[in-house]
């Protein structure tokens, strides 16, 4: 065998194996990932905002590169995401009662032999109700990140009430991005397995 013969049977199986594993393979996990492309989100008026939210989070982790052009992402985060208002009511009712009753019979078997008997009653009552109304709001977003070839690499739930210093959306959206660090964090350095 010529040693072009040789050379090319030795090369060509190397660059079969690049191609699985060059830059038009899909991601298998969140260390594979350099872009993501975070698609419209699904919910109710409130999910356009909170998408934004959700991007600017991620960008705060300076893990991943955001792009608006999806054909250039090694991931698409996909989801739903909403932020609702609702009232919250709240009723209560306090009540204090006292009643006081005295009586004394002197001796008889009648009520016409009694002597110095008599009767004493006292009656008091306190009552407080409080209806109280509070609005609040709730947001979610259950996103999930895929690779090209459509498989989930990543996915969380999140929802939120609001903390001290931020709204219930902003709230969600750090919780996804806190919750992404996390797992690739996770990802790149995995605890070994317990030993039996």
């Amino acid at each position: 065998m010529s040693m072009r013969r040789i050379c090319f049977a030795l090369l060509i199986p190397g660059l079969l194996a690049g191609q699985k594993t060059g830059a038009g393979s899909a991601a298998a996990s969140l260390l594979d990932i350099k872009r993501i492309y975070v698609a419209p989100l699904t919910g109710g008026k409130e999910a356009a905002a909170l998408r934004d939210l959700i991007i600017a989070g991620i960008d705060s982790t300076k893990l991943y590169i955001l792009t608006e052009n999806a054909d250039r992402a090694d991931a698409i985060l996909k989801g739903a995401a909403d932020d609702q208002t609702f009232t919250d009511t709240f009723d209560s009712a306090e009540s204090v009662n006292s009643r006081v009753t005295l009586g004394k019979y002197g001796s008889g078997s009648s009520a016409a032999t009694r002597t110095g008997g008599g009767y004493g009653a006292q009656g008091g009552g306190e009552s407080d109700a409080h209806h109280i109304k509070e609005r609040k709001h709730e947001a979610y977003a259950s996103v999930r990140l895929c690779n090209k070839d459509g498989d989930v690499l990543w996915s969380t739930t999140q929802e939120s009430l609001g903390a001290k210093f931020r709204g219930a959306s902003a709230d969600v959206a750090a919780k996804v991005a806190h919750q992404l660090t996390i797992d690739y964090e996770r990802a790149r350095n995995p605890q070994p397995a317990a030993k039996p």
